[in-house]
């Protein structure tokens, strides 16, 4: 390939970019503004849903003097449809999986559980007989429903366990604590979307390549690059090159727009550039898709609407809005590019997950195979279609 034809054509679509108010407004201002209007709008509400939760357990009283007393409790717990009981040997493996998002919360049984619950049961109304513990609750910070709705159900199933009912007052010997939780309740509800806002905001790239590619088409300039040296890896690659620009600015002013009111993320600036640069990947994937759609479009106008093809599931399925859709939505979500980005944000910027786990790992490989096959998929199409 011919690196200054390239450079060439990456310079020439920047500069129509550029000159383009449309299309200026549509990549640079709309994602600030609709980064500004969700997190103003979201900055302190909070809500719950019925779901279903993974809840990881760590059971160290089974080998205790009264064992019936803990698998009681985890009989309740378990006849819940609302929990997904997963046991664990020890507390070292179930965090690893809770910062990766595996699970939504872990509960750990005390040693000294059964003995607990055993001399509150001798003598109910004596609490200087009672044996004190406690029972560690950890929840998934990345969840905004695990952090409101786990917390009540398991406090509710504790003091049933105890005393064999639900009484209005319970003095007991178990408490819950959970350090995790403080935490937790200090994050806003933009803070829980503002992973998903990112991945929404570059998807409509997509959008903005097809029209451009398809405009190009109409004026004959295809036609006049056509007749020249410059192959089609060589054009798809200036494409890719022009819109990556874009991209990297875009998602520059999204991150720096929710800086500025206010959000925080909960990771390092390793962390936080990792999420840059996974961003910038995913919209070089969909840079890739808004190329196919252009290329398989006879028109500007057919080109958007083609590209809402691409746009729309990723934008249901794999972005903030994927957490309100049923259990079966969000498993269709998994065939989209744009859930990976999600799921690797919310580890990196609420779970303050390592960059080394394995689930981001996970994520940055499906973005970047996503990018580079939607890439090659747009030159081979361009090959078979673009030249006619």
């Amino acid at each position: 390939m011919n690196s200054q034809r390239i450079f060439s054509l990456a310079k020439k679509d920047l500069k129509k970019t550029i000159r383009e108010p449309a299309t200026l407004f549509l990549l640079m201002l709309f994602p600030v503004v609709l980064t500004l209007v969700f997190g103003t709008s979201f900055g302190a509400i909070g809500s719950a849903q019925s779901l279903r939760y993974k809840v990881g357990l760590v059971n160290l009283d089974s080998e205790g003097p009264y064992p019936s007393w803990s698998q009681n409790f985890l009989g309740n717990l378990t006849n819940l449809s609302i929990f997904d009981i997963q046991y664990y040997p020890d507390n070292e493996t179930a965090q690893a999986d809770l910062v990766q998002g595996k699970v939504q919360a872990i509960l750990i049984i005390p040693p000294n559980f059964g003995e607990s619950c055993n001399s509150f049961s001798i003598a109910p109304t004596q609490p200087s007989l009672w044996i004190n513990t406690s029972v560690s609750l950890y929840l998934d910070s990345g969840s905004i429903f695990a952090t409101q709705a786990v917390l009540p159900i398991v406090q509710q199933i504790l003091t049933i366990s105890v005393h064999g009912e639900l009484p209005e007052l319970a003095p007991s010997p178990i408490r819950i604590g959970s350090p995790s939780l403080i935490s937790s309740s200090k994050l806003s509800m933009f803070d829980y979307m503002a992973p998903g806002i990112f991945t929404y905001a570059a998807i409509f790239i997509t959008m903005t390549v097809a029209q451009s590619f398809a405009t190009d088409r109409e004026n004959g300039l295809l036609r006049r690059i056509n007749i020249t040296p410059t192959t089609s890896a060589e054009f798809m690659t200036s494409q890719a090159i022009s819109n990556m620009v874009v991209a990297l600015m875009q998602v520059a002013l999204v991150f720096a727009t929710a800086y500025l009111i206010g959000y925080r993320p909960n990771t390092s600036a390793f962390g936080f550039a990792l999420a840059f640069a996974i961003v910038s990947i995913f919209a070089l994937c969909n840079v890739g898709f808004g190329l196919i759609a252009a290329t398989l479009a006879k028109s500007s106008g057919s080109a958007t609407g083609l590209s809402f093809v691409f746009i729309m599931p990723q934008m249901i399925l794999g972005t903030f809005l994927g957490t309100a859709l049923s259990s079966t939505a969000q498993a269709i979500g998994k065939f989209v590019p744009s859930y990976y980005v999600t799921d690797a944000l919310t580890s990196l910027l609420l779970r303050g997950a390592p960059t080394s786990s394995p689930t981001i790992l996970l994520d940055l490989a499906v973005v970047s195979l996503s990018s580079f096959a939607s890439l090659i998929f747009g030159i081979l199409t361009y090959q078979k279609y673009g030249k006619s």
